[in-house]
């Protein structure tokens, strides 16, 4: 149940640092985590961007070193490994945050995928090994059910489970660098990982603008073509979709988002799926889920679930979009021709 992000801040750091020095707003960028991140924030004499960015990455690599798939040192990879290790404060907030996206989606979203994830050829490896004979073996260590926290250790009911957080990790990691902000006092900010977003405030008095992406597959360049644009202020978004990680073999197009139920890469017809929530952790995993569930389903658990707003993307019959808003998001959002 990996994924990838698709969100694009409609002005480029760069451009927003030389824009803001007249506004009282300074910006840094770079890369973390296999992919970039910007932020924008109200400017203080206290704190410099030179100074901020070398304890945010620094933020990042501890945050890495606990969740990342990618880093054979890290908690999460000694856990899969079946090695003695506790679980540090990232690894249990993000275990105590999945169990309860699991809960509210009825297992759409369940960070247990990892063996799926990986047979399809979407882990770390990227090696498929995937076969009708190995589906039934696999699912039996799927379930968030089958593992849990107690005294600073994951249990497993079986030593071949393997976790992916991959699928909030990245907008957890927003939370966490924006809980940092809040602790500076910093009241105005715009926080970007890999596309997930949390914005604090306004800029200048105005509400943070996101652009999302048109989810077309040789849509390659975040900001080339936009879908939408979204006004935010207090709130994290994220945005899931099946339109950039894919890989076609004999004919036949394989999503990198896996249903856990099935064990088969999702196939609907909901292309992007865009949520707004309270903290971008939550915002990340739902997009994920809604993908699992697919639009009909996407929708009915968005409009009983008032926290959440969307906007979805969905693949028409005729090859043309349609899309679904949710009733609060459409103040706030405009689409693009």
């Amino acid at each position: 149940m990996t994924k990838t992000r698709y969100l694009f801040l409609l002005l480029i750091v760069s451009q927003i640092v030389i824009s803001c020095k007249s506004s009282e707003f300074e910006g840094f960028n770079g890369f973390a985590q296999g992919t970039t991140y910007s932020i924008v924030y109200e400017s203080s004499k206290k704190y410099t961007p030179d100074s901020l960015q070398g304890i945010v990455e620094n933020i990042l690599r501890d945050f890495d070193m606990s969740l990342s798939l990618y880093k054979d040192e890290s908690v999460l990879s000694k856990i899969n490994r079946n090695e003695d290790v506790e679980v540090d404060t990232f690894f249990e907030e993000a275990y105590n945050r999945s169990v309860t996206i699991y809960e509210m989606t009825e297992g759409a979203f369940d960070v247990t995928v990892g063996p799926l994830v990986r047979a399809w050829g979407f882990g770390p490896d990227e090696k498929k090994n995937f076969s009708e004979e190995k589906r039934d073996s696999l699912l039996k260590l799927v379930g968030m059910e089958k593992i849990s926290v107690s005294n600073r250790k994951l249990i497993k009911t079986d030593p071949a489970i393997r976790l992916d957080f991959n699928a909030i990790a990245q907008g957890y990691s927003v939370d966490v660098v924006a809980e940092y902000f809040n602790d500076l006092g910093i009241e105005n900010y715009l926080i970007e990982i890999g596309g997930e977003v949390r914005a604090k405030g306004t800029k200048n008095g105005n509400l943070w603008r996101i652009g999302i992406d048109k989810p077309e597959d040789n849509n390659i360049i975040p900001g080339q073509s936009l879908q939408a644009i979204i006004r935010i202020s207090d709130k994290s978004l994220a945005t899931s979709g099946n339109y950039r990680k894919f890989y076609i073999e004999d004919g036949v197009k394989y999503s990198h988002t896996i249903d856990p139920k099935t064990g088969y890469p999702a196939k609907n017809r909901l292309l992007s799926a865009t949520i707004i929530a309270d903290d971008c952790g939550t915002a990340d995993g739902i997009a994920t889920a809604c993908m699992v569930m697919g639009h009909e389903k996407a929708i009915d658990f968005i409009s009983s679930h008032p926290e959440f707003t969307a906007y979805f993307v969905i693949s028409g019959t005729d090859g043309s979009y349609e899309t679904w808003i949710s009733e609060g998001l459409k103040e706030y959002l405009s689409e693009e021709e």
